[in-house]
C-alpha cells in the first residue's frame, strides 16, 4: 500500500489557511524540538512542515532556506539561534511547534520554550547517542515535567548504531527507552522501519533527484520476508510488550486476563494506549528512528506526536484552575518588529484572548491594550479574531509586557482567583502555596562573559541605548553592559545591532564574569555616619558573616536575622535591612564582582532618628573576612579522531584543564574535561587548527572555583593595568 497523507494546509501562502482557528483542545499538541547542535532539529522540522502541506518545497539548512531559521545570522551559520514558532495541522490535529537552539550559548531560548510546552521531541544523532547539550536540554524538560518522544535521526550514517543510542539514553539520561521501531538496513542501505506495534514495514524509495519522501510503501510483515528480520521483529515486539507491562498496571492486567496464552495477539491499539499512558506519566520515552535529511521516518514521527504526547488539558496546571473560564496566559517570548513594535508570544492556559481588548499584567500591575492577535508561522503571521485555551498566540500592542509576565483579563479576575485559592486551596502551608495566582516565569541564567560596547559617535548614543533596550527585552540573559552566555551569543547580538538597527558599534575586549567570596568567619560592629544633603544618617550594625558552600553554580548568598533580634524589627525595617545587605552582595570588596557563598546573620541594628534603613550595609565586614576570586569553570566535551587526541590533550593541559574521562565512540574519542572559562577564548579556531577541522566541542557552565594565589595575583595586576 502506497501511503501519502492528505495535507490540511496547502502551499506556502499562510493566508490560505483553511483549518479551524480554535480546534478542539484535545486535538492540540504544543511541542518543542530539542537536541544537541547538528543533531538535525531544523531539518526534521522542515520535513514536518513539508509533509503536513505547510510548505511546497523542502528547505535545507545548508542552502539557508529553512522556514524556522529565518534570521540572517542563522542562515549564514547554519545554526538555530532563536526558538521559532510555527503552526500546522496533521491528521485533524493542530501542532504548535517550536524549533529550539542546540548551542549552549542560547540555553535560555530552550528554557522559556519548554516552560510553556506540553511535550517535546528529543532528536539524537544515531551515531553519537546522547551528547553534551542533549543532556542539558533533557534536564530542562525534566524540570518542567515535559513528556518526551525520542527520534534517532541520521540512521543513514555508516556509524549509526541503534543499540548504542538506546543504551546511551538509558545510561546518561536515566530514562526508560521504549523502542517502537527497528530500522530496515543500515548506513546508506537504510530504507525504512518496521513498526513493532502493528508489524508493518514502512519502506521509502532510495533518494533520487525527484524523490521527496512523501510517498512510502506500507505493508504487513509476511512469512516470506527474511527469516532474520522476522526473528528480530518477533523478539523486539515481545520485549516491547514485556517492558510496557512492567510500567503500566492496566496493560499488565489486560495481558493476564485476556491474553495470558498468547501475548502476540494483543491488539496494536491497546498497546498504543498503554504506551501513551506510560509516556504521559513520564515512566518511559517512545523511541523512533529515521533520517530527516534523506526524507525517511518523519511521517511516523508526526503520528507519534499526536498519539503519545499530551493535549493541553492533559497537563496538570494546578494554578490555572483558580481562574476557571477567565483569561490566564504567560508571556514567554518578546520579539521586536520595525513596523509593529514589540510582538509578545503568549501561552493561553485558560479563557479566550481577543484583539482590541484591555488586559491586566499582574507582574507590572498595569493595564495594556492588545491591538492585534496573530497565529505564528515563523517570520510570517496570520491575523485571527480570537484564540482559546491551549494555544500559543502572538500579540501586538503590549508595550510593557516582558518574558515571564502573567496576563489576565482584569484585576478583578485575578483577585477572584486569589480568593478561590485561599478558600479552596487547603490549610496551612498548602494554602499559602496556592495563594499566589501568578504563573511561574522563566529562570534567567547568570551570564559568563561581558564587554563594553560603544557607538561610533555621540550622536548615535540614544539609538544604541534603544537597540540595547529592545534586545534585552527580547533576551533577558543579555545585560545592559553587554553580558552574554558565550562568545557566539555576544557576536550574534553585535551583528544584530549592525544589521537591524544600522549602528556600527565597537566592542571592547571580551572579559570573563568572575565572582568573589570570603575566606574567614567574622563578627563585627560597623558604624556608618554620613550626611546627605541636610540630613545626617547614623546606623550601627552588629553582624556575623561566614563562608557558605559554593560547590554548585547556584551557591548564592544567604541572609538571616538572629532569632532573639528578629522579633524586635518592624516589617518595613526588616525589608530595608535585607535589601541593604543584598545590595552589598552585588559588589565584592576585591574587584567589585558579585559575591557567591556568603552567609550573613544580623545580630542587631541601631539607628538614630531620621536615618534611612537603606544605609545598612555589610561591606566593612566583607573586607575584614578576606576576599577570594572565583572563576567560572566549564564542563567540556570534545569529539576528536584518535590521531589528534594527543594534540588536543597537550593543548588542554596548557589551559589548566582537568581530564575527567576519555570514552570511545565508534572511530572517535570523546574527551570529557573541566577547564577555566578564561582559558577558552578563541578555542574553536585553535581546535580547528589542531585537528584540521575534524573535531567538535561544547562548553557548559559547571561551577565556580577559587583561583590559586598566583593566578589571582596575575588577574589583579592585569585588571589594575599593571600588566
Amino acid at each position: 500500500m502506497l501511503f501519502s497523507p492528505e495535507p490540511i494546509l496547502r502551499g506556502n501562502d499562510v493566508k490560505s489557511l483553511r483549518a479551524v482557528v480554535n480546534p478542539d483542545i484535545s486535538k492540540i499538541r504544543n511541542i518543542g524540538i530539542m537536541a544537541h547542535i547538528d543533531a538535525g532539529k531544523t531539518t526534521t522540522t522542515e520535513r514536518m512542515l513539508y509533509y503536513s502541506g505547510y510548505t511546497r518545497a523542502l528547505g535545507d539548512v545548508d542552502d539557508g532556506d529553512t522556514v524556522t531559521d529565518f534570521m540572517a545570522q542563522e542562515r549564514e551559520r547554519g545554526i538555530t539561534i532563536q526558538s521559532a514558532a510555527v503552526t500546522f495541522d496533521w491528521k485533524n490535529h493542530r501542532i504548535n511547534l517550536i524549533d529550539t537552539p542546540g548551542h549552549v550559548d542560547f540555553t535560555l531560548e530552550v528554557e522559556r520554550a519548554l516552560r510553556v510546552l506540553d511535550g517535546a521531541v528529543a532528536v539524537f544523532d544515531a551515531s553519537a547517542g546522547v551528547e553534551a547539550q542533549t543532556l542539558t536540554v533533557w534536564r530542562q524538560a525534566e524540570k518542567h515535567h515535559v513528556p518526551c518522544v525520542c527520534f534517532l535521526n541520521k540512521m543513514d550514517k555508516p556509524a549509526a548504531d541503534l543499540i548504542f543510542s538506546i543504551e546511551s539514553i538509558r545510561q546518561k539520561l536515566k530514562a526508560n527507552p521504549i523502542l517502537l521501531q527497528i530500522p530496515l538496513g543500515s548506513g546508506k542501505n537504510f530504507s525504512g522501519v518496521v513498526d513493532l506495534l502493528t508489524n508493518q514495514k514502512l519502506v521509502w524509495k532510495p533518494r533520487s533527484a525527484g524523490d521527496d519522501g512523501r510517498i512510502f510503501d506500507s505493508k504487513a510483515l509476511e512469512q516470506s520476508d527474511e527469516p532474520e528480520l522476522l526473528q528480530e521483529v518477533t523478539e523486539a515486539r515481545a520485549a516491547l510488550i514485556e517492558q510496557v507491562a512492567d510500567l503500566d498496571d492496566e496493560f499488565a492486567e489486560l495481558l493476564l486476563t485476556d491474553f495470558s496464552d498468547n501475548f502476540d495477539a494483543v491488539p496494536s491499539i491497546r498497546l498504543q494506549e498503554a504506551v501513551r499512558r506510560v509516556t504521559l506519566a513520564r515512566k518511559g520515552v517512545p523511541v523512533l528512528c529515521g533520517s530527516s535529511l534523506r526524507n525517511k521516518g518523519v511521517q511516523p514521527l508526526l503520528d507519534a506526536i499526536t498519539a503519545y504526547l499530551p493535549a493541553p488539558n492533559e497537563r496538570h496546571h494546578d494554578l490555572v484552575r483558580w481562574y476557571k473560564d477567565d483569561l490566564c496566559a504567560l508571556a514567554f517570548k518578546v520579539l521586536h518588529d520595525k513596523q509593529r513594535g514589540p510582538l509578545v508570544f503568549l501561552r493561553i492556559y485558560s479563557g479566550t484572548l481577543k484583539p482590541q481588548t484591555a488586559i491586566h499584567n499582574i507582574n507590572r500591575n498595569s493595564i495594556e491594550r492588545m491591538s492585534r492577535l496573530l497565529v505564528p508561522f515563523a517570520d510570517q503571521h496570520v491575523e485571527i479574531p480570537s484564540m482559546t485555551a491551549g494555544n500559543i498566540a502572538l500579540t501586538v500592542g503590549l508595550k510593557q509586557t516582558v518574558t515571564g509576565d502573567t496576563i489576565v483579563s482584569t484585576k478583578a479576575s485575578a483577585a477572584a482567583a486569589a480568593r478561590r485559592a485561599q478558600t479552596e486551596g487547603g490549610t496551612g502551608k498548602k494554602r499559602r502555596e496556592h495563594a499566589s495566582v501568578v504563573l511561574s516565569g522563566v529562570e534567567v541564567p547568570d551570564p559568563v562573559f561581558f564587554c563594553t560596547i560603544e557607538p561610533p559617535t555621540m550622536a548615535k548614543q540614544a539609538d544604541l541605548e534603544n537597540a540595547l533596550n529592545c534586545l534585552q527585552r527580547e533576551d533577558p540573559s543579555l545585560k545592559t553592559i553587554l553580558c552574554g552566555m558565550g562568545e557566539l551569543h555576544i557576536e550574534i547580538i553585535h551583528d544584530r545591532i549592525r544589521r537591524e538597527y544600522g549602528i556600527e558599534t565597537h566592542l571592547g575586549p571580551l572579559q570573563v564574569a568572575y565572582r568573589e567570596t570570603i575566606l574567614h568567619e567574622v563578627s563585627t560592629s560597623d558604624t556608618l555616619d554620613r550626611t546627605i544633603g541636610e540630613r545626617r544618617h547614623v546606623v550601627t550594625v552588629e553582624l556575623t558573616i561566614r563562608p557558605a558552600d559554593i560547590s554548585s553554580v547556584g551557591g548564592s548568598c544567604e541572609f538571616a536575622f538572629a532569632k532573639e533580634f528578629e522579633g524586635q524589627l518592624l516589617p518595613e525595617m526588616k525589608e530595608a535591612v535585607e535589601s541593604g545587605v543584598h545590595s552589598s552582595y552585588l559588589q565584592g570588596p576585591l574587584l567589585g564582582y558579585p559575591l557567591l557563598g556568603v552567609s550573613s546573620v544580623i545580630q542587631s541594628v541601631n539607628m538614630e532618628s531620621g536615618t534611612s534603613p537603606a544605609m545598612v550595609s555589610c561591606l566593612c565586614a566583607l573586607k575584614l573576612a578576606g576576599s577570594q576570586v572565583l572563576e567560572p569553570v566549564m564542563s567540556m566535551e570534545v569529539t576528536v579522531g584518535e590521531e589528534h587526541l594527543s594534540s588536543v590533550l597537550g593543548d588542554l593541559a596548557q589551559r589548566r584543564g582537568t581530564v575527567r574521562d576519555i570514552q570511545s565512540r565508534h572511530d572517535n574519542k570523546v574527551l570529557l574535561a573541566t577547564v577555566p572559562l578564561a582559558e577558552m577564548m578563541g578555542y574553536s579556531t585553535i581546535l580547528r587548527t589542531l585537528t584540521s577541522g575534524n573535531a567538535t566541542f561544547s562548553l557548559e557552565l559547571d561551577t565556580y572555583e577559587a583561583m590559586n594565589p598566583q593566578d589571582q595575583n596575575t588577574l589583579l595586576k592585569r585588571l589594575s593595568g599593571l600588566l
